[in-house]
């Protein structure tokens, strides 16, 4: 069973079509990333998702069921837009939020201990919200966010503020969450991460699907035709190559679209040009978004 299955959905505000005929799934043991320009409709597809609003058509079932107030306490989320009880601490707060989601204090206390623990954060904990950075008060909505252990996880850019080190120690969080099932729906503009971390990606531009699948299909569906290559000597003309970029300990040669890689490979052997290094160049999440973005706008 899908924890979320969101058909055809469409959302409009006035003229603006926000959502266009949206459809998707998220499944136990996975990580959907949810990427597209500002703008593009992934706030309100979330939103919709979460029935905080209705679409004009279209239909989201939770855990197989439409939205109802038995299944909330199943679900973590991590809102954009951030806010905190300034005046209680951050073991104050965890505790406080936990306790609306049904947990008991020792069995709150023990979880938050952990999550605090794990994020770097258990010297903090008496510290007020309001004393915090930003980095700091981050962690604290996330370990909010997953404190009673939900089943289905939709985290809003949930690197935001963080430094590299912290930014990893989330990140395996995340990675371990998906590993124990939890179905989870990551939205970022950090390519990187969602390579790193997610199984399949949907991309929505004003509204509309533009790539939804697995991270390897998608790269092959836009691969380019060109090699990365390092060699001893110099590599010369070689036909069927109609363009060479130096970069750094390897040369990228584009080839015509009637020559394949293979074809290059024997003819550097043929020449006796010895090949340290021979790789058929994948663009990445990054390099697709930003020609699939331009394409939209154009």
């Amino acid at each position: 069973m899908n924890f979320i299955e969101a058909v055809h959905l469409q959302k409009s505000y006035g003229e603006l079509l926000a959502v266009n005929d949206l459809t998707f799934s998220v499944s136990p043991g996975e990580i959907l990333g949810l990427i597209g320009p500002n703008g593009a409709g992934k706030s309100t597809t979330i939103k919709i998702a979460l029935d905080f609003m209705k679409p004009d058509s279209g239909e989201v079932l939770i855990f197989g069921q439409r939205m109802n107030e038995s299944l909330k306490d199943r679900i973590g989320y991590l809102p954009e837009e951030r806010g905190l009880y300034k005046r209680l601490t951050a073991m104050e707060l965890i505790l406080y939020l936990a306790s609306l989601k049904g947990m008991k204090k020792s069995e709150a206390e023990e979880r938050a201990t952990d999550l605090l623990k794990q994020t770097g954060m258990m010297e903090s904990k008496d510290k007020q919200n309001k004393e915090m950075s930003k980095g700091m008060a981050q962690l604290i909505q996330f370990i909010v966010t997953i404190i009673h252990d939900p089943e289905l996880i939709i985290l809003d850019e949930p690197f935001a503020g963080l430094d590299p080190v912290r930014t990893e120690i989330v990140q395996g969080i995340i990675g371990r969450l998906r590993d124990e099932g939890k179905a989870i729906v990551l939205s970022t503009h950090q390519m990187n991460k969602v390579e790193e971390l997610c199984d399949r990606v949907l991309m929505i531009n004003m509204g509309r699907t533009v790539i939804y699948g697995g991270l390897a299909e998608t790269r092959a569906k836009f691969k380019r035709n060109s090699v990365q290559v390092a060699v001893d000597g110099e590599i010369g003309d070689i036909p069927g190559v109609i363009e060479s970029r130096t970069g750094k300990g390897c040369i990228e040669l584009v080839l015509s679209p009637d020559t394949t890689p293979q074809t290059i490979l024997d003819g550097l052997r043929d020449r006796g040009i010895t090949v340290n290094r021979f790789e058929v160049t994948s663009p990445s999440l990054h390099e697709i978004f930003l020609s699939l973005a331009g394409v939209e706008h154009a």
